[in-house]
């Protein structure tokens, strides 16, 4: 049985496959854009193969063209999920997502495979100190990927990136994954998840409060921070400014959150040996970040000893390893 492993992010859908013996990655925007329905324009992109779904008097372009027409519209991109999970308020967030699945999976004249291919997909830990019920959305998920003819199981997605980077430790220690909706936080005892959480201040979060301060299109915001942000204490411009004030105040309620998260636990195993923490997500990216968590962490009383905090290799593609993991130890 083959085996794929699928990152189903706010922000970005990542597919992750083995091939010989290095792993592939496949990533699309988790994000869509309609433009006015014409038969010349759904004839044009067809011919383009630019990812579309007609539907009445408009057409919906989504994965990664969506940036470029929403650049040429001057318009938002939508997104069919919102803070890790999908949007109940986005009346197109199942057919979005299902599309831009079936095109990253099952490429076009591609059959089904028989027997079917074990698909292991990421789904978010509950809020810190929340109730919110993850339910909806993972089922929603696992009947998507049954329908198009897989066989899905879901993973905890800090877990996915304690299976993608901390091999070497025997699968123990803390991934996090700051993506664009949240930040998941695991704490793994040989392979085992003893601690998960998340909190909601991500990428998004940095993104549409800093395109309130600068009356910016929070999508140029993420353009910028994803182009030339890093933690230098110097800033070219207003936006290069703001957007660090937002990331300062998500990386110390990340802290916060993990120093509040492993106080309040009573079952935390007795380590026999410091454990490492590493980061990943694409928020994680910008240049200096693993040293301000470093800095910002030792700051406080942290209950558990760290050996090493250190950036996983391919962050954006962290948790997909992860998932990847998982499927072929399954398959």
């Amino acid at each position: 049985m083959s085996a794929l492993g699928l990152d189903v992010g706010t922000s970005r859908i990542v597919a992750a496959r083995r091939s010989g013996a290095d792993n592939s990655y496949d990533s699309q925007l988790n994000a869509f854009v309609s433009v006015p329905y014409s038969k010349i324009t759904a004839a044009t992109l067809l011919r383009e193969n630019v990812p579309h779904t007609v539907e009445a008097q408009q057409i919906l372009v989504h994965g990664n063209e969506s940036e470029k027409f929403a650049g040429l519209l001057n318009a938002e991109i939508r997104r069919p999920m919102n803070q890790g999970v999908l949007d109940p308020k986005e009346p197109d967030s199942l057919k979005v997502t299902r599309e831009i699945l079936s095109r990253m999976l099952t490429p076009a004249g591609q059959e089904k495979s028989r027997p079917p291919t074990k698909v292991c997909f990421t789904v978010p830990a509950a809020p810190l100190g929340g109730t919110d019920s993850l339910t909806y959305h993972e089922a929603t998920l696992r009947q998507t990927l049954e329908e198009l003819g897989f066989e899905p199981t879901s993973i905890n997605e800090g877990l996915a990136v304690v299976y993608g980077e901390l091999e070497d430790s025997n699968y123990t220690g803390i991934g996090i994954s700051c993506g664009g909706g949240l930040c998941n936080v695991c704490l793994a005892y040989l392979s085992v998840p003893v601690l998960s959480f998340s909190i909601p201040k991500a990428g998004d979060y940095i993104d549409l409060n800093a395109a309130q301060v600068t009356g910016e299109r929070a999508n140029l915001v993420r353009l910028a921070k994803e182009d030339s942000f890093h933690f230098n204490g110097f800033f070219a411009d207003k936006m290069q400014q703001v957007i660090g004030v937002y990331y300062d105040d998500m990386l110390r309620s990340l802290v916060a959150a993990l120093k509040e998260a492993f106080a309040r636990t009573s079952s935390l195993p007795k380590f026999n040996r410091s454990i490492p923490i590493v980061l990943s997500g694409g928020t994680a990216l910008p240049s200096g970040f693993r040293d301000r968590f470093e800095k910002l962490l030792w700051e406080l009383e942290f209950p558990i000893k760290v050996s090493e905090i250190r950036l996983a290799d391919k962050p954006l593609y962290s948790t997909a390893k992860g998932a990847l993991t998982c499927a072929l130890s399954e398959a």
